[in-house]
């Protein structure tokens, strides 16, 4: 299903990560959230697949899609 995504508990504590490297989907959100652009990314590290940058997007959307939110309320 994700070609560039994969998880190694022996990378990064089994983080998902682009293949081949040691960079985590996780990192690559907070690129972008900080205000990196695709091809900021890309120019900071040559070496990830185009691809792979938007195959990470796409994973941390699908693991995302079903995330169900709990609120508690306290009462005494």
């Amino acid at each position: 299903m994700f070609r560039y995504i994969t998880s190694d508990p022996a990378v990064l504590g089994g983080k998902p990560c682009i293949k081949g490297t040691r960079i985590s989907v996780e990192f690559i959100l907070e690129l972008f959230a900080s205000g990196a652009t695709r091809e900021d990314i890309l120019h900071s590290y040559p070496h990830l697949p185009a691809a792979g940058v938007e195959e990470a997007l796409r994973y941390a959307a699908r693991s995302l899609k079903n995330e169900v939110v709990l609120t508690t309320r306290i009462t005494t």
